[in-house]
């Protein structure tokens, strides 16, 4: 990430893979699979969340991204020159952009901004609206609540935006900036090689995936060893290709100049390495101390929307993931995970901090009014 800022400080000097990024991603894929391969009881229970993690989320997110990063690829239409043409509308567009699972649009806006063709209100807007790359976790495994979490930022990303504008003017924070915004310039990688295994373990890990959902059941030891073996090399295979990727996470999903499958695969694999992340955060938790996190939740249920709002102040998908994953396992409430959608800006707050941090920090500040609202608001009355 380091890199791609520096690309938008400097659109002159074109900048390839960060070898500090990389070194980072290494480390950490390392560690997962070091984990995995542990002896006893602990070694097995990492092996049961990370093949728990690609058969129950991880494919119905790469199923999600093939419909959405496919429909992306295919269409020719042209949102800069649509925002050009429907100033009196900016508003509403962009958050109906930023609710778009993944960051792509909110990128858009963001970038839209800082080159001074939009107001103030409409970054916030895309702000509140956006949830990043956890929207295709929430949609692959509860496409309800994930219709409902839209809906919602699309309101008060409106709401947010416009009330902006009316008490600050669209003039207010503008800037006026004509920096060309580029990615780094790696279209091939090392980690695309392995793409096609990666398609031949996803393809029986989806429908191992769908038997699983529908609680379809086999009690076949053939059948249990294919499972774990598709979902154990799923696993590994993800965070193996994630972790040698020398593209930016922010890149993998955003840039149509890459290949349709290679934005899946990469998308899809930063996603699983989070998730997997997340069912590791707190099986390694109860393991060691033998404590039940969901009683530890419920005992601070007032302040655990609060919590996950202030989660949602950290820049990128990946912590918004994890607390993505906490909801879906049942140890946070709805409520939590509504204010950190809307308080979390995904890879959008990036660009944003690079070029116009004063105008991030205040518009990031200003979507946690209705995080807040929203969250306790949610808690009072339904929960």
């Amino acid at each position: 990430m380091n890199a791609l800022i520096s690309a938008f400080v400097d659109k002159k000097k074109i900048i390839l893979a960060n070898e500090g990024r990389l070194l980072k991603k290494s480390f950490y894929g390392l560690l997962i699979i070091a984990l995995a391969f542990q002896g006893g009881t602990f070694g097995e229970t990492i092996r049961n969340s990370m093949v728990d993690a690609y058969i129950q989320v991880s494919v119905f997110v790469g199923f999600t991204l093939f419909v959405f990063i496919g429909l992306d690829s295919l269409t020719k239409f042209n949102i800069r020159i649509f925002l050009s043409k429907s100033k009196k509308f900016h508003v509403l567009i962009a958050s109906l952009l930023g609710a778009l699972p993944g960051c792509g649009g909110a990128i858009i806006v963001v970038t839209q901004y800082i080159q001074g063709r939009i107001s103030f209100g409409a970054l916030v807007a895309v702000l509140t609206a956006t949830m990043g790359d956890a929207a295709f976790l929430i949609l692959a495994v509860e496409p309800s609540t994930g219709l409902l979490i839209f809906l919602i930022g699309i309101i008060f990303g409106s709401i947010s935006g416009y009330c902006i504008d009316f008490i600050h003017g669209e003039e207010f924070m503008q800037p006026n900036s004509k920096i060309d915004i580029k990615f780094e310039k790696v279209k091939k990688t090392f980690v695309s090689n392995f793409n096609i295994f990666w398609l031949l373990l996803f393809i029986p890990g989806f429908v191992i995936g769908i038997m699983t959902a529908f609680q379809i059941q086999i009690n076949n030891n053939f059948y249990n060893n294919i499972f774990i073996l598709i979902g154990s090399s799923g696993a590994i295979l993800s965070i193996f290709m994630w972790s040698l990727n020398p593209l930016s996470d922010f890149q993998c999903s955003t840039d149509k100049s890459r290949g349709f499958i290679s934005r899946v695969v990469d998308t899809t694999n930063f996603v699983t390495t989070w998730v997997i992340s997340g069912f590791l955060i707190f099986e390694i938790l109860i393991y060691f101390i033998n404590f039940d996190l969901k009683i530890f939740f419920d005992l601070w249920a007032p302040f655990v929307p609060l919590v996950a709002i202030l989660f949602g102040f950290l820049p990128g998908c990946g912590p918004q993931v994890v607390v993505a994953t906490f909801y879906l396992n049942g140890y946070i409430p709805l409520s939590a995970e509504l204010g950190n959608a809307i308080s979390n800006d995904g890879d959008a707050l990036f660009p944003a901090i690079a070029l116009a941090p004063k105008a991030a920090i205040i518009a990031t500040l200003y979507s946690a009014i209705p995080a807040l609202i929203v969250a306790y608001g949610y808690l009072l009355i339904f929960e």
